[in-house]
């Protein structure tokens, strides 16, 4: 208990370990299509599909994958946005005994092409929406053929609509162990060259297992999941759709939840129970108005887990105010995929920290000199993890993997503390820190502070070069509606709050700040604007 002081605020219902059962991540469909076959599963606009029809429909999808050449261990790209396709395909990967590479339907020619090479997909399902561009570049990024979800475009010779993929077949399928890889998570692109995280199905379902006890209020076969965040992300791949299999919910597939009149018309109509969401998606519901469509069936939710960047506290009282449920913020990454921490949903919340970790997660806060030393209670370290869903390593890149995984543990590059009760909060990134005349300031540190400022609307801090000071903070700022901050009184606001050298030294104000697709800072695409 006093190197896991966590324990003692683990709800009376969450175990401390769990059992892990030897299987495939499939199985978690076969289990909840067994068990309530005729529940709604996906559910998107008008679309309904059972859990019966979806275990039916990914085995003969994955038959006919088979049929096209698709080989154990091969990679498949996914390049869909929330689409009942999105899981249908994903599922049917695995049963044909390939992996799902997850590729951001956002990404650009270049973007795509490098990690589709580095993966090796030679068969892609898209849609409609890229397809123009996917087919000027597949020979560029190793394409045999792409299955097309959707209609009215012609397609290439060798090319097929994803309905094809779904005509009869009784190809077959291979084996599958729960050791073999179950997907291809590209990490990274954040701070540098993306790599390429390998994820087995015993790594996916451990953690998938560890989060469905720690939601110990939702119950299987009962609940209704709002599916609002990216599926290709490891976030939404593992905390909307593998949980959701897991507890045979119904998932509410939000494609584009920037479509505020769809989302919310999407809210009322599922009254969803629980929300896995980003700082941006609560931020967006927050501004609504207590008579608004949606507003009243946000109020039903069990649990909503926030993720992937810190939760400004002006996002976290707006929206708790609105609907009276509270947030539990937590911790995850691509390398242990998704969750390795969180606040409890019911039990002691600390907002601004990510909360403790999930059972069977051991976590340490180390120095930054030796990278060996267990540092005490409140003072800052690298956080460093040792968990049933630590990934296998990054793909062709044996340097990075030895760097990453030491005598077991996890080294997640971000620097944490952890207060008596067993709770951590995140410093900064390890790579991110900025060296400024022999002192350290943590982007993040100003970044919260800068939003502080009634005139922010978004922050973003970052080091440039510098000769005299080695490199000095520099900070991206989007006004609010109508302000006409200017950076002499920004600079003149931080004095009254933090030391000199953590000031920003240049300011630039922009339009928007650079963002992944869950929201994640680019802070690399910073200094190009």
């Amino acid at each position: 208990m006093d190197e896991r002081p966590w324990l003692k605020h683990y709800p009376r219902e969450v175990p401390a370990s769990l059992a892990y059962p030897d299987s495939v991540l499939q199985q978690l469909l076969a289990d909840a299509a067994r068990e309530f076959p005729e529940w709604i599963c996906l559910s998107h606009e008008d679309r309904k599909i059972t859990y019966q029809e979806l275990e039916s429909l990914t085995g003969t999808v994955a038959g006919n994958l088979v049929e096209l050449g698709v080989k154990p261990g091969e990679r498949v790209g996914l390049f869909l946005p929330n689409l009942p396709e999105f899981v249908i395909g994903f599922v049917a990967i695995l049963k044909a005994g390939g992996v799902a590479a997850a590729f951001n339907p956002l990404y650009k020619e270049a973007e795509f092409i490098w990690q589709a090479l580095d993966a090796g997909v030679k068969v892609a399902i898209v849609d409609t929406g890229s397809y123009a561009m996917l087919r000027q570049i597949r020979k560029a990024a190793g394409i045999n053929r792409l299955c097309v979800v959707g209609e009215g475009v012609a397609l290439d010779a060798g090319d097929l609509p994803f309905s094809k993929l779904c005509d009869d077949n009784q190809t077959k399928l291979p084996h599958v162990t729960a050791g073999d890889p179950a997907i291809y998570q590209y990490s990274g692109g954040t701070t540098g060259i993306p790599k390429g995280v390998i994820a087995t199905h015993r790594n996916l379902v451990a953690n998938t297992l560890q989060f469905r006890a720690w939601l110990w209020t939702c119950k299987q076969g009962r609940e209704t999941l709002l599916a609002a965040i990216p599926l290709y992300h490891v976030y939404g791949m593992v905390l909307a759709m593998c949980l959701g299999l897991s507890l045979a919910a119904t998932l509410e597939l939000i494609p584009n939840p920037r479509d505020m009149k769809a989302f919310q018309a999407a809210i009322q109509r599922s009254r969803p129970t629980f929300f896995p969401a980003v700082p941006g998606l609560l931020g967006r519901l927050a501004e609504l108005s207590p008579g608004e469509i949606g507003v009243k069936e946000l109020k039903r939710l069990k649990a909503i887990i926030t993720g992937a960047v810190g939760l400004p506290s002006g996002v976290r009282r707006r929206f708790e105010k609105l609907t009276g449920v509270t947030i539990a913020e937590g911790y995850g990454l691509s390398e242990a995929p998704t969750a390795t921490h969180c606040n409890p949903v019911d039990g002691l919340n600390k907002p601004g920290s990510i909360g403790i970790p999930l059972p069977d997660v051991e976590a340490r806060i180390i120095s930054l000199e030796d990278g060996v030393t267990p540092l005490p209670v409140g003072q800052p370290g690298e956080l460093i993890i040792r968990a049933p869903q630590v990934m296998r390593g990054y793909h062709k890149m044996p340097q990075e993997t030895r760097l990453a995984l030491r005598d077991g543990w996890l080294y997640t590059g971000d620097i944490a503390v952890m207060d008596a009760d067993g709770y951590f909060t995140l410093v900064d990134r390890k790579k991110d820190v900025i060296k400024s005349g022999g002192l350290q300031v943590w982007p993040r540190e100003v970044e919260d502070l800068l939003m502080q400022h009634p005139a922010v609307a978004d922050a973003g801090v970052a080091g440039l070069p510098d000769k005299l000071h080695g490199e000095v903070v520099a900070a991206w700022i989007v006004r609010e509606p109508g302000s006409k901050l200017t950076e002499a009184e920004l600079r003149n606001w931080c004095k009254q709050h933090i030391a000199n050298f953590k000031i920003p030294h240049k300011v630039t104000f922009v339009e928007q700040l650079p963002r992944s697709g869950v929201g994640k800072l680019l802070r690399r695409e910073l200094r190009k604007l």
